[in-house]
């Protein structure tokens, strides 16, 4: 399999937060997503020799990298679920009415990144895999006040099973 893969920094961890019974705390693939986030990296003069003017975004993220994050999850005994992110603009948590909104418009969770980053790759032909870690429920789902440290601590509690499975599935890409 050919592709080219950003091995992510402490500082690409994402923060999305789950609005629905479908997503949990842990590990997730993102299937689609929904842009709430105001603009779009793409505005402006093209230049063909990178991408398309239009570039399609029938499907943003890899069937089958994802078909492959998935087996590598379960071969690790990792718990794996699915779901459609919304790109919203921080740098605020959203308010019980925005997760209401977003809820209905069929988002899964919510984050402050991946959206343009995807967008991007898309226009460039490359595939993409957009996994994240699911920190904190979402205001109006979770009965606590959002916490930045207590956000951190759950993603850095994460973080070796999170190595240890894109460890693996990137040796698989490679490999």
């Amino acid at each position: 399999m050919e592709g080219v893969l950003h091995r992510p920094e402490k500082s690409d961890i994402l923060n999305p937060e789950s609005i629905s019974n479908f997503l949990g705390k842990g590990e997730n693939g993102i299937t689609d997503f929904i842009n709430m986030m105001g603009t779009n990296p793409l505005i402006g003069p093209n230049d063909e020799r990178f991408g398309p003017r239009f570039p399609d975004m029938t499907e943003p993220y890899s069937l089958e990298l994802r078909n492959l994050a998935k087996q590598t999850a379960d071969e690790l005994g990792i718990a794996y679920k699915e779901g459609v992110y919304m790109g919203f603009m921080g740098p605020c948590y959203e308010t019980a009415a925005e997760i209401r909104a977003f809820a209905g418009m069929g988002a899964d969770a919510v984050g402050m990144s991946t959206v343009p980053e995807t967008m991007v790759c898309n226009y460039m032909g490359m595939k993409v895999l957009a996994v994240s870690c699911i920190t904190n429920m979402a205001t109006g789902i979770q009965t606590v006040k959002h916490s930045h440290a207590r956000v951190l601590e759950i993603a850095n509690q994460a973080g070796d099973t999170l190595c240890r499975w894109l460890g693996a599935l990137i040796q698989k890409v490679e490999g």
